[in-house]
């Protein structure tokens, strides 16, 4: 009887990965089958580098987008990640006991507030902000990348604080004894320890920016053009793909899809360059 239960487990266990693979599976094959041959009629170099988006012209050259996505997720990395890494350190070394309850529940009801919340959150408080501050339009890029900073925060800050206590306790203590601060034992010996914790929150704050579609939306600008600066609008990949696949058709339909295929392209790529990293890490340990 205990067999024959063990057996049925294993067969559960087995069907929810293989659903898994399925499904990833599945949504490449929709987007490359779709995308691919749409990138080939326009031209890959044409499609890829291309500073022009003019579906009514047939010019659909996503260099733009693409250059909006990497600098409005780069300018939130540069703004979330340290405020990140430092309230993870805080939670996990220096909140007293009594708060530490509110702090944990605020960080998990930031991962759970819906990102169109968040898009108007930054429509009426940022944007007008912004504006009062340069006296032009607030929805600029530094908008959009203030705005996923914030949204990053609770997916970096819970991977780094369970990275950072689990490193074991007797490479803090051993630091504090050899004549160690507090601090320069937590940011010289625990926080390499759990480096590739670190990392691994970092690439889903990286993930979870780079997808964001709705807020940036909201707040961006959403200009198909190439970057111009901070305060300039912008238009990322994700906003170019929800703002025209309502009422696209035919190659523009299908260059859309490949805007898709070039965004899951981009996630696989810093996914296979992290595990790398972590990789050599190890190896050097």
């Amino acid at each position: 009887m205990k067999l024959n239960k063990e057996n049925g487990m294993k067969w559960v266990f087995f069907l929810a990965a293989f659903t898994s693979v399925l499904a990833v599976a599945l949504i490449c094959i929709f987007l490359f089958a779709g995308g691919v041959p749409a990138m080939a009629e326009i031209g890959f170099g044409d499609f890829l580098f291309g500073q022009k988006w003019k579906p009514g012209n047939n010019l659909y050259g996503i260099f733009p987008m693409i250059m909006g996505s990497i600098c409005v997720t780069g300018v939130s990395l540069l703004i979330g990640v340290p405020i990140a890494i430092f309230t993870s350190v805080f939670m996990a070394a220096y909140c007293p006991k009594k708060i530490y309850p509110i702090c944990q529940a605020a960080v998990n009801l930031m991962s759970g507030v819906p990102s169109v919340v968040y898009g108007f959150f930054g429509l009426v408080l940022i944007v007008p902000l912004m504006n009062a501050m340069t006296g032009k339009d607030g929805s600029t890029m530094l908008t959009a990348s203030i705005l996923l900073a914030i949204m990053i925060l609770p997916t970096i800050i819970g991977v780094s604080e369970t990275a950072i206590r689990s490193v074991p306790e007797h490479y803090y203590e051993g630091s504090l004894a050899l004549g160690a601060t507090k601090e320069r034992s937590l940011f010289s010996v625990v926080l390499p320890a759990a480096r590739s914790g670190v990392i691994a929150g970092i690439v889903l704050g990286i993930g979870r920016a780079i997808g964001e579609t709705m807020a940036v939306i909201m707040i961006a600008g959403n200009q198909p053009r190439m970057p111009k600066g901070l305060f300039k609008g912008v238009r990322t990949m994700t906003a170019n793909i929800v703002l025209e696949m309502g009422y696209a058709t035919d190659l523009h339909r299908e260059a859309l899809i490949a805007t898709g295929v070039v965004l899951f392209v981009f996630i696989l790529i810093i996914n296979l360059a992290v595990s790398l990293l972590n990789r050599r890490a190890n190896h050097e340990q």
